[in-house]
């Protein structure tokens, strides 16, 4: 855990505030957002007499652990595609996912296509969006905070949120010391949020939480000057707004290494493999990959390969099932029967490598490994795949990225 600095031990009561400044919390940040908060961006409900739950869904599960600034551009995109939960619900998982590539996390949009379908039955059954908090929970993907938000500023009812943006400004605020990864300062975070949220104006309200953790009270360099709150918050009396939130330090991401096998047939086409719904990359469509083993050999502290003989493809049964797809293995094994397998990357350094993409959980190291088929040979590898019930696509590589979801790393491939 982050150890705070000895000037900023704090109680671990939540409510350590005086009656007047809990009191008083909401009006000074409604008036401070009045004149400074963001009015103008396009998912904004609180300017309107029929707001749109829709818009606001949609806009938060594309900003969860996104900012706004990359969210924008996608969410104009979504938005003319599919401009309503219908739209999207009828829509084609490839067209969602092309529309998605790039923004990362892919699962929400797995959720997100998913919930326009559980929608759309709500619709269907009662006439309109759910209205409760309990309803909105029940949509996939969708959690308490989310499920807040929506109330609060898509049906313009009482609603509560919880975020990363609200958490930092209320751990600062009352110098909340528990680690925020835990269920008992989540909790406690909670009590506080819906002590404060007043029963009027709740979407306003979240909203302008939003925006103090945005733009005010951000993770460094925090405008403390400018902020509405800055004479009852604990943590800026004690001069160490930095210290909050309290989170368990991380452990080192560990490091992964594939070859991306680019497959081509004689007119330069790229063969294209969706990926499995569940796991990294659910529903897109990648490279074929081939996981690349760690054995012998040192390694140094950034994880290259200091050894020529120090990595080879994964074989071990338990590895190889588990680092490769049902289509990975019927092309690694086609490769093998047919003598194509390509030479592996061990005479080259790793961090050396063409590609580095980082992850949630780990760095991927791809490295790109062309070959050519001819003709014959690409109609088996295809029966060898078709018959395996295997979605592929035999596309260069500008069509690929224009009519297929791919990841941002396979983009990277290409560039």
């Amino acid at each position: 855990m982050t150890q705070l600095n000895a000037n900023c031990k704090a109680s671990t009561i939540t409510f350590n505030h005086t009656l007047s400044s809990l009191n008083t919390f909401a009006p000074r940040l409604l008036d401070w957002f009045g004149e400074n908060g963001r009015h103008d961006l396009p998912w904004q409900q609180h300017q309107t007499d029929t707001p749109s739950p829709y818009i606001v869904w949609l806009s938060e599960v594309m900003l969860q652990q996104t900012q706004v600034a990359t969210v924008l551009p996608y969410f104009a995109r979504f938005m003319a595609s599919f401009p309503t939960v219908q739209d999207l619900a009828a829509a084609d998982w490839d067209s969602v996912a092309e529309h998605w590539a790039g923004l990362g996390y892919y699962a929400r949009a797995r959720n997100l296509h998913k919930g326009a379908k559980q929608l759309v039955e709500v619709i269907e059954e009662t006439g309109e969006f759910p209205q409760t908090l309990a309803g909105w929970e029940a949509v996939s993907g969708v959690g308490p905070s989310t499920a807040g938000a929506i109330m609060a500023m898509g049906l313009h009812k009482y609603g509560v949120i919880c975020d990363g943006n609200v958490k930092r400004v209320l751990t600062r605020w009352a110098a909340i010391d528990g680690d925020i990864t835990k269920s008992a300062t989540t909790k406690e975070l909670w009590a506080l949020a819906e002590r404060l949220t007043p029963r009027e104006n709740s979407g306003l309200f979240a909203q302008a939480m939003m925006d103090m953790g945005a733009t005010l009270c951000t993770r460094s360099k925090p405008a403390c000057l400018l902020c509405p709150l800055q004479n009852d918050c604990i943590a800026h009396a004690r001069d160490c707004e930095t210290d909050y939130p309290v989170k368990a330090k991380k452990q080192p991401k560990p490091s992964k290494f594939s070859n991306a096998l680019l497959i081509k047939d004689t007119d330069g086409k790229i063969l294209w493999l969706q990926r499995p719904d569940n796991g990294i990359w659910g529903g897109l469509w990648s490279l074929p990959l081939e996981f690349v083993e760690k054995i012998d050999g040192k390694t140094t502290k950034n994880h290259a390969i200091a050894h020529d003989k120090s990595i080879k493809v994964a074989s071990k049964e338990k590895v190889y099932e588990a680092e490769f797809t049902t289509a990975e293995q019927i092309i690694h094994e086609w490769l093998d029967k047919s003598g194509l397998i390509p030479e592996s990357v061990s005479k080259a350094l790793l961090d050396d490598a063409p590609i580095k993409h980082s992850l949630t959980h780990f760095h991927w190291y791809l490295t790109p490994q062309s070959l050519t088929l001819d003709n014959e040979q690409v109609a088996d590898l295809t029966k060898a795949l078709q018959a395996a019930e295997i979605n592929i696509n035999w596309l260069n590589a500008e069509n690929a990225q224009t009519t297929l979801g791919l990841p941002r790393a396979m983009v990277k491939i290409l560039e």
